[in-house]
């Protein structure tokens, strides 16, 4: 079958020197809309099923189909997860690519596709999606060599999101967004340290301390009620702002405020305390259970819909979001 991909012109190729991914390549390609979506990532997937590279995609189940058919039998060389599934809440996505590499990185090539950034996302998950994708770097720069390939809608993308591609991913392949510099790890680090939108003025708002965690428990599970979420994802939702909350009392400097509210896509629980968070990868590594931090976050991370974290001089936000 003919790919129809086309090799994009040099002038439409922006390099940083990575030597010979002797370090982790971190590389974004531009595609213009739906029908370039497959071939854009496809070279990529050949060349590692031609050198015996293991490759992992996660990206969305129609792209995935089309991939499988142009494989042909080489798509069983490849391993496929469904990017609307892994990436929901952008913060499980780090983990995963860390167990692919632990699976399967033993001093020999290894790479992968992703694609968390896609039209149509809530803007609270695209916001979290170009954290992450900011975040890899900080994550994998000191870890070692592998190549992580990310595709961006070029025509159907808010032109914002095309120029955040540019600054968290040191290699850039297409015409878009040419002149805007890599951002580094401080590009990550600026975001997480800028708060989020303000919640609307009609926010339910609790001060809480350490005595005030059961009444704080029942405030939430009488919302989720009023909400009507399924039981599972109340129930979730009760325990991930219970957890928060406790972090605050331990680590917050002993009390903190509830903010609670709804959308027309979700219920929202945020939880701030004047605390200070360092490490912008919190929530993305399974913590010691027998410890004494880091538990909350990871938690929430794995029973809401889309968590979000920013924590500066100001203190800590954590945003927790139900979908309806």
């Amino acid at each position: 079958m003919n790919s129809g991909w086309e090799k994009p012109r040099v002038s439409d190729t922006v390099r940083q020197d990575l030597g010979t991914h002797e370090r982790f390549a971190h590389e974004a390609v531009f595609y213009d809309g739906p029908a370039a979506h497959a071939h854009a990532v496809l070279p990529f997937i050949r060349d590692g099923v031609a050198a015996d590279e293991p490759v992992l995609v996660a990206m969305l189940p129609d792209v995935t189909v089309e991939l499988r058919d142009e494989l042909g039998d080489d798509s069983r060389w490849v391993t496929f997860l469904d990017m609307s599934d892994l990436g929901a809440n952008p913060a499980r996505i780090i983990p995963a690519w860390r167990q692919f590499l632990s699976a399967h990185h033993h001093g020999s090539p290894v790479r992968g596709v992703g694609e968390p950034i896609w039209p149509g996302r809530r803007p609270a998950e695209m916001a979290e999606a170009v954290l992450h994708e900011g975040l890899l770097n900080v994550a994998f720069d000191d870890g070692p060599a592998w190549r992580l390939l990310c595709p961006y809608d070029a025509v159907r993308l808010p032109a914002d999101i095309i120029a955040q591609a540019r600054r968290t991913h040191p290699t850039v392949t297409g015409p878009s967004a040419l002149g805007i510099p890599y951002g580094g790890h401080d590009h990550p680090q600026h975001l997480f340290n800028t708060e989020l939108p303000p919640p609307p003025l009609g926010a339910t708002r609790i001060d809480f301390g350490v005595d005030d965690l059961s009444t704080l428990r029942g405030v939430v599970r009488r919302l989720v009620g009023a909400a009507r979420l399924d039981q599972d994802s109340g129930d979730d939702l009760v325990l991930a702002a219970h957890e928060l909350a406790m972090n605050s009392v331990q680590h917050g400097g002993g009390r903190g405020t509830l903010l609670t509210w709804h959308d027309a896509d979700a219920l929202i629980v945020e939880v701030r305390d004047s605390g200070s968070i360092d490490d912008p990868l919190i929530g993305r590594a399974m913590p010691d259970f027998g410890g004494v931090s880091g538990r909350g976050i990871w938690m929430a991370n794995q029973l809401c819909s889309l968590v979000q974290v920013r924590s500066g001089t100001e203190g800590t936000q954590v945003r927790l979001h139900s979908w309806l």
